[in-house]
């Protein structure tokens, strides 16, 4: 990172926004420091005012950016136990090690044993002993005494968030206090996932693929609204439907995207997956001013209708039985995403080992008999992604 521009990159985050430099203080209901020129919700029954926009590390490759995050009012990172296999959670407890603990927050996303991606269902492989460790283990990688979130990522049916074993574990780690709050991460089956996470005292928090695609949004919206009067604090993942620049098509306008979902105001906070000074500097930047122009809203109408064969999957799942082979296709395009929307291959290829993919999966049909609902060449896409599998891991980070 060039200490020059970082500097001056800093320097104008903390005049612009306000006009004033930006002094930390500290909350009343949870002694955790925030920076009062940042527009800030509450997080749902945890009391705990946040900043708009928080930080998903998944596309961080420094701890000077971590710390460049820290600096222009970041105060929430997630990570999750399938980056780099834990090393991004070693990553974030680096960069924050020598920071005040009670001027931030970290969660992370425990994958449990017996979790079936496709199906977001638990086998008998599940224990609460074993998730509990997952859970151990995170907090040994950061570094730290406890963590302030750990989510059950992936949940999207009701009997995997109510899941009694899920509970136990939840309610044990909160009782030792290796974990603070606790809560769920949706990909997909999302109404669901929020009805079941409202009616558990257990929950305080439901991260959620949410943006302008967003199927069925009235509904959703709905869903949202009963969790949050239930006090589940709700946080936005998967905010720009993929953006970046399409292989072939139009980049979206994030900085609309984003603001699109700060107009629901029972979303606490977006997960942004910012990888560099300039995607920091924006977001920073979207926060002094929420409201759409005509442009931005224009802009969002033509990707609607341009990215219908862009990058963001709707994870219904509707492929998976249309394959003969069963493949789960929804993480396969999940992995794709990754790689050409943002330009993340190690997590894309992370991505594609979760899904126990070696090779071309495809390889052995003739033709594709499934018929994508976003009007996916779901063949196309998987011989192309499936390469990545065959690179050692080592290569995809260098």
């Amino acid at each position: 990172m060039n200490t020059n521009s970082r500097r001056s990159f800093l320097k104008n985050s903390f005049i612009g926004i306000s006009g004033t430099a930006l002094i930390p203080s500290i909350t009343a209901s949870a002694g955790v420091k925030t920076i009062n020129e940042l527009p800030v919700r509450k997080l749902g029954k945890t009391g705990i005012q946040v900043p708009l926009i928080s930080m998903g590390t998944s596309g961080a490759s420094s701890t000077g950016f971590i710390k460049a995050a820290y600096d222009a009012g970041i105060r929430l990172f997630f990570s999750a136990t399938y980056y780099g296999e834990g090393n991004n959670e070693i990553l974030v407890g680096q960069a924050l090690k020598d920071i005040p603990r009670s001027s931030y927050m970290v969660g992370t996303a425990a994958s449990p044993d017996g979790m079936d991606m496709r199906s977001g269902t638990l086998s008998a492989a599940f224990t609460s002993e074993g998730y509990i460790k997952k859970a151990e283990e995170s907090l040994k990688r950061f570094g730290m005494e406890q963590i302030d979130f750990v989510l059950l990522p992936f949940a999207g049916k009701k009997e995997t968030v109510l899941h009694e074993g899920v509970l136990k574990a939840f309610e044990q780690l909160k009782k030792q206090g290796k974990v603070k709050y606790v809560g769920i991460a949706s990909h997909s089956d999302s109404i669901e996932a929020l009805d079941a996470a409202a009616s558990s005292d257990i929950y305080d928090v439901a991260m959620i693929g949410y943006n302008f695609k967003s199927p069925d949004l009235e509904a959703y919206n709905q869903a949202i609204k009963r969790a949050a009067k239930a006090g589940i604090g709700i946080v936005g993942m998967k905010t720009t439907a993929g953006a970046g620049r399409n292989k072939t098509g139009p980049a979206v306008n994030v900085t609309a995207a984003l603001k699109w979902v700060l107009k629901n105001e029972d979303i606490t906070s977006i997960v942004s997956g910012m990888s560099s000074l300039d995607e920091l500097q924006k977001n920073m930047a979207m926060l002094k001013n929420l409201n759409m122009t005509e442009q931005e809203i224009n802009d969002l109408k033509l990707a609607s209708v341009e990215m219908n064969k862009g990058l963001y999957c709707r994870q219904c799942k509707e492929c998976i039985p249309q394959c003969p082979n069963e493949l789960d296709i929804p993480t396969l395009m999940r992995s794709y995403m990754y790689a050409y929307g943002y330009k993340n291959r190690e997590q894309a290829w992370y991505t594609l080992a979760d899904a126990g993919i070696k090779g071309n999966p495809c390889s052995s049909c003739d033709g594709c008999n499934v018929n994508c609902s976003s009007g996916f060449d779901v063949k196309e896409r998987i011989t192309d992604i499936a390469r990545l599998s065959d690179v050692p891991v080592e290569f995809v980070r260098a």
